[in-house]
């Protein structure tokens, strides 16, 4: 029985001791193959500086061989600066027959790039690519400053894609793209948002005063929030005071928190005599953090409108 007892006490110190060797030998591969990493990284990025011709082998030599993606990503961004035809032809090489982030990565490189030739390709690469690779491009193509290129994909994009296009048009300031797709298109909520991110305040001006589509007019008057400026705020409280409905006035109210014109709203409050309205702004005043909103408060409790 004792020894019974000792033989199962001796496989277990041989198991303990076999699982520790692996564990401290594991660890060392991995610190091997991490510091391995780190040196390619480190060697790849010293590429930047170094002459195309010396450059561009070794570039080659990394993206065909047996690495990770990130080394290639790396090696895709040395190439990026590289201004020769066969740079440009690797790239696109990757854009088209990659997948996943080493074929987005490869996108982005090109609009980095910036070449003409290569940015032109990437429109037959944007019909066939998937979801990830379309969006990618438009990033490419905003990196690139190609306003004309993103607004030719907005044409005859649908759904997401006519949305991530035009998203990206107000990212460009393509003001008068943005002004020519609501022309062919009509108004929408995508390209709303588009004038705001493009500060296009002409444009928000116009539909927010222009009543025959209460919703769209609703959401330009809260864009022109985003704009902000003291031609916006006084804008603003106009349409609040001209409001002919509660959701053009709430519309004018966002609008106003979002500029952060809690004077405007102090302003109106302090003017209207309905008690209803008077209510409506009070509480966008708190919500606002107003500095005054206390003392009107304390007059709101002692009975004094």
């Amino acid at each position: 029985m004792t020894q019974v007892i000792e033989m199962k006490t001796l496989a277990k110190i041989l198991f303990i001791s076999s699982a520790l060797v692996f564990a401290v030998n594991s660890a060392a591969q991995d610190r091997s193959s991490s510091d391995t990493e780190e040196l390619k990284l480190a060697a790849i990025e010293a590429l930047v500086s170094a002459p195309p011709n010396r450059a561009l082998p070794l570039v080659n030599k990394v993206l065909a061989g047996n690495n990770s993606d990130e080394i290639k990503e790396r090696a895709l961004f040395i190439l990026s600066q590289i201004d020769r035809p066969e740079a440009h032809e690797t790239l696109l090489k990757f854009a088209r027959e990659s997948t996943g982030e080493l074929q987005e990565e490869a996108i982005r490189m090109i609009g980095i790039g910036g070449n003409r030739d290569a940015l032109a390709s990437l429109q037959s690469i944007y019909e066939s690519g998937n979801s990830d690779a379309r969006e990618a491009i438009l990033e490419a193509l905003m990196i690139a400053g190609d306003k004309k290129a993103v607004f030719d994909i907005a044409l005859t994009a649908t759904g997401d894609d006519y949305e991530n296009a035009v998203d990206m048009l107000g990212v460009m300031n393509a003001r008068d793209e943005l002004r020519e797709l609501r022309t062919r298109n009509g108004a929408s909520e995508v390209l709303i948002d588009a004038y705001a991110i493009s500060g296009d305040l002409d444009e928000l001006r116009k539909m927010a005063l222009d009543n025959s589509d209460p919703e769209i007019q609703a959401q330009a008057i809260e864009a022109m929030g985003v704009v902000g400026g003291n031609e916006v705020k006084t804008t603003l409280v106009q349409i609040f005071r001209d409001a002919k409905s509660a959701d053009i006035r709430e519309a004018a109210l966002d609008g106003m928190m979002i500029a952060d014109h809690d004077q405007g709203v102090l302003e109106l409050y302090r003017e209207t005599d309905d008690p209803a309205i008077k209510k409506e702004l009070l509480e966008m005043l708190v919500i606002m953090g107003s500095d005054e909103v206390w003392s009107i408060i304390d007059s709101a409790l002692e009975g004094s409108l």
